[in-house]
């Protein structure tokens, strides 16, 4: 993001949050005692710069990823993915529903390279991965469910992309009694402003923004 495009998002927000901490917004669920890492649509189709679905400063991403992996599977809290594919995606009997009159989802074909996880954060054989339709990670899944039986009550997010998928799941996890914690270095979406009005939104509303290194801090005190 150049400087220039930061300078006018912060002018932007900062007028926002006092809108918003003058009406009672803004407060702090923190995080609770049991939490889940919860990796939204890491899949090629999204990481890599020729994907259709590409989005912006997905390196770095990756990289944060990377060390909440290695910090969460240390501490052995449950370590999820999620990726976005479609059995049939030709005829009249697709299960890609009217999403695809609107998006290019037909080149998410279930077992193709675009909605394998990238293999720099690829699952390990024990970790949970959710293939799902729908924007959320919720929506006609059993992930609240998984979540639930593994006594999680909160949910650490990363991922694409933060006007849709990482931001529908997160009002679902809210609303499924889950504290839900984004963290700011490990998500991204196609254009920089949607990333950063979505985090600014979402810590008003809806969860927590935390920092990488908040949350890694977090993770490391854990019992």
């Amino acid at each position: 993001m150049s400087q220039e495009i930061r300078s006018a998002l912060d002018v932007i927000f900062s007028a926002g949050a006092e809108i918003y901490k003058s009406r009672g917004f803004q407060r702090k669920l923190g995080f609770g005692v049991r939490p889940a890492l919860v990796n939204i649509d890491l899949a090629n189709a999204w990481t890599q710069p020729d994907g259709a679905f590409a989005c912006d400063n997905m390196d770095d991403v990756i990289g944060a990823v990377q060390r909440l992996l290695l910090v969460s599977r240390k501490q052995s809290i449950p370590v999820i993915f999620t990726s976005i594919a479609y059995a049939m995606v030709d005829g009249d009997h697709s299960d890609m529903g009217l999403l695809a009159q609107k998006v290019p989802i037909d080149c998410l074909k279930l077992g193709s390279d675009a909605v394998t996880i990238d293999s720099r954060v690829a699952p390990r054989p024990d970790e949970l991965v959710v293939i799902k339709k729908n924007a959320s990670a919720f929506h006609g899944t059993f992930l609240s469910s998984y979540l639930h039986m593994h006594g999680v009550d909160t949910v650490i997010f990363t991922g694409v992309t933060m006007a849709g998928c990482v931001r529908h799941t997160v009002e679902d996890a809210i609303a499924e009694g889950f504290r839900p914690i984004v963290v700011r270095e490990a998500v991204s979406d196609r254009i920089p402003g949607a990333t950063e009005w979505n985090l600014f939104d979402i810590d008003a509303k809806f969860g927590d923004v935390e920092s990488l290194s908040t949350t890694v801090e977090y993770l490391e005190r854990l019992k």
